[in-house]
């Protein structure tokens, strides 16, 4: 893990976690979000998290940014340039779905509001024991597993990655076999073994 001096004396990847979990506390939390149909913006998010930080943390360049996570230089200018207002008429009901796009404006959002209350150098771990009782750490896992697979994918590919994740006490191996042939994105797959795991 590279750490880069900044006069908060905290680590970029660990303000950028918390900036990244605070932009899923501000769409309704962990709960919330499993419950979203679209799920593709959360690794936008991510880059957005740690965009927003490079830059106002340790001064980065738009250019400097998109070489060091691996993005377009445009790509990068986007989040930074999004509109936190945009997020805002989301929470407000006015819009019904975050998309793609607008992960920068939450990641600025987020990081914006743990300015305001002093919050950037206060580490905050969400254990794996807190997620459990929200009854979204499978979800979590999940996503943690697939990164990096291509979807669509078959039904049996992802029996080895997801083996030993439990969801809702019932073991995942079992939840696959009910799932199609084929999964059209992470969202999906999230959606049908929630509903696997309610309907046994």
């Amino acid at each position: 893990m590279e750490i880069i001096t900044e006069p908060k004396g905290a680590e970029v990847d660990e303000i950028a976690e918390r900036v990244f979990l605070k932009a899923i506390e501000i769409v309704g939390g962990l709960k919330k979000l499993v419950e979203f149909r679209n799920l593709t913006w959360l690794p936008s998010l991510a880059k957005a998290s740690y965009a927003v930080v490079y830059r106002e943390e340790a001064a980065m360049s738009a250019d400097e940014i998109a070489e060091r996570l691996g993005m377009t230089k445009q790509s990068v200018r986007n989040m930074l340039s999004a509109d936190p207002e945009e997020i805002k008429r989301f929470i407000e009901g006015e819009e019904e779905e975050i998309s793609e796009h607008k992960a920068g404006g939450l990641a600025k959002l987020a990081y914006m509001k743990l300015k305001e209350r002093g919050e950037l150098e206060r580490t905050f771990m969400m254990t794996e024991k807190m997620l459990d009782e929200l009854g979204v750490l499978w979800a979590g896992l999940v996503l943690h597993r697939i990164r990096g697979l291509d979807f669509p994918v078959k039904r049996d590919e992802l029996r080895d990655r997801l083996k030993g994740i439990v969801v809702k006490d019932k073991k995942i191996e079992e939840l696959i076999e009910k799932l199609p042939e084929e999964i059209k994105t992470p969202a999906e797959l999230l959606h049908l073994l929630k509903e696997a795991s309610e309907s046994s």
